[in-house]
């Protein structure tokens, strides 16, 4: 089933190896064979980064959009509580709108991770006592003489490692290719500890940027990915060979490099109202006024429609009440209000009630 994983990583390792052994072959080069499979290791690496740089970057926008939905997404979440089928509906059309894809973040892992199983495949699979299927996946095998690609690479070392061998890789099989367990348990012991430092340096690089999610259970997973993933490949890096170690190691590193790159031309939005706001006039500024009107303008969206009927509240109240005298008086006048009077100072009173006289002079007049 996964065939075509390991014919694909084993040719692009091959032709990596092809390029580099005429530099550092044995024959055409001027250093050993073993930097060649170095580089080729590494040349696994570019390919792939190569391949994802342009996924890597949508699931970055992606998570910058889903951040900025945050708010409008909390609306929905309360206006259809209770709905959860018009709720996924809304939400789906919010997304499709904004261009925003909950699932880019999950891609280039499930990319890498078939990649990863076949190089771990490929690589652990040369040994010296290995003779059956030695020209599987495109390699040249036993019969093809001593610099074949699987002699070769059963015989390169690096510091004295084969890149075959493992941690726990007895020392009887590795003196067949003039190693021994204290070579190879040095070896291992520094990159596999250099592979877990930059998995966790790699893990924090993003969460930091990206910030602490504040949902409980998001944050239990954040949390998970920093300490959990760490501690466990204490336990399971021994069963690496060397060769996947450098691999890994090596795509750590450029994934710090490349994170560090799309972060800062993609900064994450601000998390709280203590981080410095951007200068008035700068792009960034201008940028952040046109993602408030964006945040407005959804924030309408989401509102009532206009002309839908207020709930009544079954009683209607008179605007104006009639005092004593039969002139019409604000209700709060009527009730004691602050238009009452009971606030008003001595002289307000006295030039209100001659006002109110004289109306009512004017009024007799009228009549009569």
């Amino acid at each position: 089933m996964m065939e075509w994983a390991y014919d694909g990583v084993s040719w692009v390792l091959l032709r990596w190896h092809d390029l580099w052994v005429n530099v550092f072959g044995s024959e055409n080069g001027f250093l050993d064979t073993d930097w060649a499979w170095v580089l080729a290791i590494i040349g696994v690496v570019l390919t792939l980064r190569i391949i994802l740089f342009p996924l890597f970057v949508k699931q970055i926008q992606s998570q910058r959009a889903m951040q900025k939905l945050a708010p409008e997404i909390k609306a929905l979440q309360e206006r259809y509580k209770g709905d959860r089928e018009t709720l996924q509906k809304e939400m789906m059309e919010l997304y499709r709108k904004e261009k925003a894809n909950p699932l880019m973040g999950c891609l280039p892992i499930l990319i890498q991770m078939p990649v990863f199983l076949a190089l771990f495949h490929v690589l652990r699979r040369p040994d010296p006592t290995q003779q059956k299927f030695t020209d599987s996946y495109g390699w040249s095998g036993i019969d093809a003489g001593p610099l074949s690609d699987w002699n070769s690479y059963v015989h390169a070392k690096l510091f004295g490692a084969p890149f075959w061998s493992t941690f726990l890789t007895p020392g009887s099989e590795l003196e067949k290719v003039g190693s021994s367990a204290l070579d190879v348990k040095l070896v291992a012991g520094i990159l596999g500890a250099t592979m877990i430092l930059t998995t966790f340096l790699t893990t924090r690089q993003m969460i930091l940027k990206t910030g602490w999610n504040e949902d409980p259970n998001q944050r239990m997973i954040q949390k998970v990915m920093l300490y959990g993933i760490p501690v466990i490949m204490i336990f399971s890096a021994g069963a690496f060979p060397i060769g996947v170690v450098i691999y890994w190691t090596v795509n750590n590193l450029f994934s710090l490099a490349q994170q560090q790159y799309v972060l800062h031309k993609y900064p994450p939005p601000a998390q709280n109202a203590a981080t410095k706001p951007p200068k008035p006039g700068s792009k960034a500024h201008e940028k952040m006024l046109e993602e408030q009107r964006e945040a407005e303008q959804r924030r309408k969206e989401l509102a009532p429609k206009p002309g839908a009927k207020p709930k009544s509240s079954g009683q209607k109240k008179p605007a104006n009440v009639s005092d004593a005298n039969g002139s019409d008086a604000p209700k709060a006048e009527a009730k004691g209000g602050p238009g009452s009077g009971k606030n008003l100072s001595r002289a307000e009173r006295i030039a209100r009630a001659k006002k109110v006289s004289g109306a009512q002079q004017a009024s007799k007049k009228k009549k009569g």
